[in-house]
């Protein structure tokens, strides 16, 4: 059974860092991809980042730059330096994890997390 765990959340001024981590047990990082989405309050869950199996990583606009992606296979872990942060960047943080059915194929964001809170404020 897969399960993610996210941590590292926080309250932070604006301009200030945080590092995600995302713990996944059960989960084969070779196989398929993974993300991160974050939800604010009263607005839809959107995929700010993800990595694929061979390391692509690929990130929205609003963070491009700012935010890097990467993961450990060894301590099957998920990780996201968010650093520049602007109040905009609050938000509930999900990691989600591809399923692989075999051959090769994935179901993307299969699996989540609980999630954790980031507050930026000014």
């Amino acid at each position: 059974q897969v399960q993610l765990v996210e941590s590292g959340g926080g309250s932070v001024q604006a301009g200030g860092s945080l590092k995600l981590s995302c713990l996944a047990s059960g989960y084969d990082f070779a196989r398929c991809g993974m993300g991160w989405y974050r939800q604010a309050p009263g607005k839809e869950r959107d995929l700010i980042s993800r990595i694929s199996n061979d390391g692509t990583t690929r990130y929205a606009d609003s963070v491009k730059g700012r935010f890097t992606i990467s993961q450990d296979n060894a301590k099957n872990t998920l990780y996201l330096e968010m650093n520049s942060l602007k109040i905009e960047d609050t938000a509930v943080y999900y990691c989600a994890a591809d399923r692989h059915l075999g051959g090769g194929y994935c179901i993307q964001s299969t699996y989540w997390g609980q999630g954790t809170q980031v507050t930026v404020s000014s």
